[in-house]
């Protein structure tokens, strides 16, 4: 009854039918769309971070033209997911909904207007007055572009050692050599610390912090940064990390199904 991943569900199965509802009710006005609206999003989370991370979340129900997220205060703890389709958006707004995302639950509904690159896509687009204004305070958007460029590919580790700690000792990895094999070659018995193996190499330590931390003893991430793709997750005892890995296990991360497995220690 207590268990997460059974409550998690639960929310889902609440969130469809409240999406039901809403249509039956008499506000037509947001129509569904192939773009979705996201708030209550952590405010202290970076913005290269977020949007990266609400790529990896969102890409598993569909192809994603673009995130959208802006530093001014007015768009603080809010973003946009453009999708390919209507179809994609709808169902994560059904699976996502109050999903815990960096220690705070996202509140996701379709979007009220049409993203400008949907509009030039089907012929629509009609420049704002707004954008103008935007671009005259110092480029804002060229930067963010910009800080999206340089981090593409580009492993986050250095910023996050001092919260999450150093690497587990040698004596964690299962590996060390050259080789880098998929499963263990005997498994470690059930324990508090976990090993995850198959991640995109420019995941970062805090959307694996925000996937694992709504899970009970949840402690910290560790990552290996001459070792991208893996990571270590510990709890506070090895119940707790069994519930997670299975909770979690072949949960898609842009398009590789994390392997979750007991640490050797």
């Amino acid at each position: 009854e207590n268990n997460p991943v059974s409550q998690f569900r639960r929310r889902e199965i609440v969130n469809q039918r409240k999406m039901e509802m809403q249509e039956g009710n008499q506000r037509p006005e947001v129509t569904p769309n192939q773009t979705i609206y996201i708030n209550n999003l952590n405010e202290k989370v970076k913005l290269e971070e977020l949007k990266k991370s609400l790529n990896a979340v969102f890409s598993q129900f569909g192809k994603i033209v673009e995130v959208l997220a802006f530093k001014t205060l007015k768009h603080k703890g809010q973003a946009w997911v453009v999708f390919e389709n209507a179809e994609s958006a709808s169902t994560a707004i059904a699976k996502m909904n109050e999903f815990p995302f960096y220690d705070k639950p996202m509140r996701i509904q379709f979007a009220k207007t049409k993203s400008d690159v949907v509009a030039k896509a089907d012929g629509t687009f009609v420049p704002r007055e707004k954008r103008k204004r935007h671009e005259e305070k110092g480029g804002k958007k060229k930067k963010e572009q910009h800080h999206d460029a340089t981090q593409m590919g580009m492993p986050n580790n250095s910023a996050y050692q001092g919260v999450f700690g150093s690497a587990p000792p040698l004596s964690q990895v299962p590996y060390p050599g050259g080789v880098k094999p998929m499963l263990p070659e005997a498994p470690a018995p059930p324990n508090n610390i976990l090993f995850v193996q198959n991640l995109p190499h420019e995941t970062a330590p805090m959307f694996l912090q925000a996937l694992f931390s709504h899970y009970l003893g949840f402690k910290e991430v560790r990552m290996v940064e001459a070792k991208p793709g893996i990571a270590f997750v510990e709890f506070a005892d090895e119940l707790q990390s069994t519930v997670a890995m299975h909770g979690l296990q072949d949960y898609k991360i842009q398009q590789n199904q994390m392997l979750i497995t007991y640490a050797k220690k």
